[in-house]
């Protein structure tokens, strides 16, 4: 089956961290960070609906501004999380500008922002016409049990969960979890004359909602010039034209110490993950300059990829100190990850 998400960093590996990943059948996609993200075209970030930071230094931040620059004047909702003190942060940069034009716009943007700390989650809701100023009126927070890993986010077909991980200072990891797949046979959408339309993704929305499989769907059957409708169950259409099969889960873990508390928090993140993007600043030679600055070894790195079980991990963030050496990177994280996967059947190390 061909995958729902398309993950992909927004700058090479020794660039500002941040991972795009696009619905592949949805004109929308997600964000992990916003450092630089010149390389995304506006088309790209004009689909995104949900950033996920993971903290606010600015190699992780910086890249909102110009995300809201592109989406100024739209008729567009964004959602925003972070770890503690982030809508401080957020508001120090949206009271940055002056906004006495805002209310000549059409369209308006509507920021709605949720921090995350061990204890409690709050959101507040930022309007354009308002010049960003949070609402006077109450603001959402839930009181949250002290759990490792919690569900951050979620919709019918996924969900996203965050990890409070130490950098010094605490940074969000994350994963984006689909609940399962639902692939369309086109050769039995063709052997059964059913026209493609928007009743496809009615049903596809029905089956992630967890409707009665006795529910009706209308279908559009025929030929193009003389299409007509015809009601088949949600049972039916499941058996005649689609695959459901497991869900893909996407981790990102960037600016981590490397010290027990944190490896266990991060090998639970990113558990049997098809994807790993973990970052990793240094090499093991300069493992204790790694643990000063709070950061992993592509060593490091690759064990936690190898403890956790994840099908492929890509290696991000390097330190500028380093020149044309991502083959020393990979090579030291797959000789970690290996070790850590020898045994294991079915496996790369076993």
């Amino acid at each position: 089956m061909p995958p729902s998400f398309l993950p992909g960093l927004i700058n090479d590996a020794s660039g500002d961290p941040g991972l795009f990943i696009s619905f592949a059948f949805n004109r929308r996609a997600v964000a992990f960070d916003l450092g630089e993200i010149a390389a995304l075209s506006p088309r790209d970030s004009l689909k995104i609906s949900h950033v996920f930071i993971t903290h606010t230094h600015m190699d992780h931040f910086a890249g909102f501004d110009r995300l809201l620059r592109i989406m100024l004047g739209r008729s567009k909702t964004l959602y925003l999380y972070g770890p503690e003190g982030f809508l401080r942060n957020l508001e120090g940069k949206l009271s940055a500008y002056t906004w006495n034009l805002v209310q000549k716009f059409t369209n308006q943007l509507i920021i709605y922002a949720t921090e995350l700390t061990e204890t409690k989650r709050i959101t507040r809701r930022y309007a354009c016409r308002d010049g960003f100023q949070p609402a006077s009126g109450p603001q959402s927070s839930d009181a949250l049990p002290p759990l490792p890993l919690r569900v951050l986010y979620q919709e019918p077909s996924f969900n996203v969960s965050a990890s409070i991980l130490d950098h010094g200072i605490p940074c969000l990891g994350f994963s984006l979890k689909e609940n399962f797949r639902i692939n369309i046979r086109k050769e039995r959408l063709e052997a059964l004359g059913f026209v493609p339309g928007p009743w496809l993704q009615r049903f596809k929305q029905a089956v992630y909602d967890g409707q009665d499989p006795e529910w009706i769907v209308p279908v559009t059957q025929g030929k193009n010039h003389s299409p007509n409708f015809r009601h088949y169950t949600i049972k039916e259409l499941l058996q005649e034209i689609a695959m459901v099969g497991k869900g893909q889960k996407i981790s990102y873990i960037a600016d981590a110490a490397y010290h027990p508390a944190n490896v266990e928090k991060m090998i639970g993140l990113a558990k049997d993950a098809d994807h790993l993007f973990i970052e990793a600043a240094f090499l093991e030679k300069d493992r204790e300059h790694a643990l000063k600055k709070h950061h992993l070894t592509a060593r490091q790195a690759g064990e936690i990829a190898g403890k956790a079980r994840v099908r492929r991990f890509t290696l991000f963030h390097f330190s500028p100190r380093y020149q044309h050496s991502e083959k020393l990177f990979y090579s030291e994280a797959m000789e970690a990850y290996s070790e850590q996967l020898k045994g294991i059947p079915g496996t790369p190390g076993a």
